[in-house]
């Protein structure tokens, strides 16, 4: 199950847009984070055109919801030193998310019209996925971003997943693995804070990207248990 998350919506008009091209291609789940706009304003209904139902149905939270998977979107990317604005193309985030049960509860987020999702907000998202757009223009407006990684993704939605059978981690089994990796490298000598930091942020990047399965997940538990 995919979410669309839309952080602070303020354009009536985009919010339908939106809706408009998730039922273009196939997606209903759409969740409005702090919007700024309501949902059943007029403009908003109109553009949504025969996908009002998407927009009625719509959740209207304070905070995201639980997932177990959180994937932020950003158009400003950084070098592979910019742990966090280091992304994935969505033709590999496509690749990654058809190796999950069809009843994994993933989320996308997507920023504010204007800034874009922050810093610290993208380091709470287990990645980051970014479309490739020209260098002398590289932001696309909210609903176009919304419709092509829809697009990409949407081949999903018909595929039979061969994994079914397979168990993989929640949320919380991921949250204890990265609490026993962190206590390790709280009791390990390094030159700076930052050093530690950034081994936290590396590992819970390594986690997150790595979709692994629950047995794998004790596997590595049990082996960072075993490091003294």
């Amino acid at each position: 199950m995919i979410d669309i998350i839309l952080k602070d919506i303020e354009t009536p008009g985009n919010l339908g847009a939106v809706a408009r091209v998730m039922k273009n291609f196939g997606f209903e789940n759409l969740v409005l984070l702090n919007p700024k706009c309501r949902k059943d304003n007029g403009e908003a209904m109109q553009r949504a055109v025969h996908a009002r139902d998407v927009l009625k149905k719509a959740k209207a939270v304070k905070k995201i919801p639980e997932y177990d998977y959180l994937i932020a979107t950003t158009a400003i990317i950084g070098t592979d030193y910019n742990i966090n604005r280091s992304p994935l193309t969505p033709d590999q985030l496509k690749k990654i998310l058809s190796q999950v049960p069809t009843k994994t509860k993933v989320g996308i987020l997507f920023g504010p019209e204007g800034p874009g999702l922050s810093n610290e907000e993208i380091k709470r998202c287990n990645f980051t996925v970014a479309i490739p757009t020209s260098k002398e223009y590289p932001t696309l407006n909210l609903s176009h971003s919304v419709g092509i990684i829809c697009y990409v993704l949407s081949s999903l939605l018909k595929k039979k997943n061969i994994t079914e059978h397979i168990n993989f981690p929640t949320n919380k089994d991921k949250e204890i693995l990265l609490e026993k990796i962190y206590q390790k490298l709280d009791n390990m000598k390094f030159s700076t804070d930052e050093k530690r930091e950034t081994q936290k942020l590396v590992w819970k990047k390594l986690i997150g990207k790595s979709f692994l399965t629950k047995r794998e997940a004790m596997a590595l538990h049990g082996f960072f248990n075993k490091l003294r």
